[in-house]
């Protein structure tokens, strides 16, 4: 399995060496890719993600000694519809669910990115003894002020190919990476791979301030990985330290130096070594 996942062929390896499990969702199954041995960390993808969110991830977490699960999360992926909704409410029954059947009442760690984050604190708040840590990585849903719009340019209608390479590497630079140099063809192809198997467009509690008035009522400690320059909160970063700050358990906040809002791929390394350094049981328990 490789550490470092920088080619399609990379991921290919990476994705060989998981187990696929699948548990009940919708109409269908909930698609889970399973790695290593040890405490479960369980990784939420983002919004028109999928477990590839992660590529750059699952290879240091499993080295440091977990067990990795990484889920499509309903709707998205390899994943069927959940029948009752298409937003973040809906989503922890499946993966509470799903998670029940696979490992039992074990607690984890839970690592959400993006709209994950979202799903994840809401989870935490449904299912307290479920969740050991929580770790947040850009989320959203920690404001009411509106964002200003992004100049996003509309891809589904390109044919496949240059042209629409062309439009997802554009949306990447203007809302997941904040280097130039980082969006590369894996990127590229991932963010193609994971954005037209979005089937969960109606997302709308992601605007709203939903996971900030979530944050009082968790039990597990609370931790924050964020990339310096994370477009949703450009120019505001102190949103992020208040919200976070009303989390009870305590917990910590790290920002990641010139990296964006998928900072999971962009600053890999760092965000690696901090991730692995937040769930090492010496440091908290």
């Amino acid at each position: 399995m490789p550490l470092h996942v920088r080619t399609l062929t990379d991921l290919q390896a990476l994705q060989a060496a998981s187990t696929v499990l699948h548990t009940p969702c919708g109409d269908g199954t909930l698609v889970w890719h399973a790695w290593g041995s040890g405490p479960p960390v369980v990784l939420l993808h983002g919004g028109a993600g999928s477990w590839t969110h992660w590529a750059r991830n699952i290879g240091a977490l499993v080295q440091a000694g977990h067990r990795v699960l990484a889920a499509d999360m309903p709707g998205f992926g390899d994943s069927a519809e959940p029948r009752d909704g298409h937003d973040a409410d809906v989503l922890p029954h499946w993966l509470e669910q799903g998670l029940q059947a696979l490992i039992g009442d074990a607690p984890v760690d839970l690592v959400g990115f993006s709209f994950g984050g979202l799903v994840a604190g809401l989870w935490a708040q449904a299912h307290p003894a479920r969740v050991r840590r929580l770790v947040l990585v850009g989320a959203p849903a920690l404001s009411e002020a509106p964002m200003a719009p992004l100049p996003l340019r509309a891809w589904d209608t390109a044919p496949a190919g240059e042209r629409r390479d062309a439009l997802h590497s554009h949306n990447l630079g203007v809302l997941m990476l904040s280097r130039a140099e980082a969006i590369d063809a894996l990127a590229v192809a991932l963010h193609g791979a994971n954005i037209e198997r979005d089937r969960m467009r109606r997302r709308r509690l992601m605007r709203t301030d939903l996971l900030r008035r979530t944050l009082p009522h968790l039990q597990c400690p609370v931790h924050g990985l964020w990339g310096d320059d994370d477009v949703l909160y450009r120019g505001r970063l102190q949103v992020v330290r208040e919200a976070l700050a009303l989390a009870p358990a305590g917990g910590t906040l790290q920002f990641i130096a010139g990296a964006g809002h998928w900072v999971a791929y962009e600053a890999a390394d760092a965000f690696n070594a901090a991730l692995v350094a937040l769930l090492d049981d010496a440091a908290w328990t």
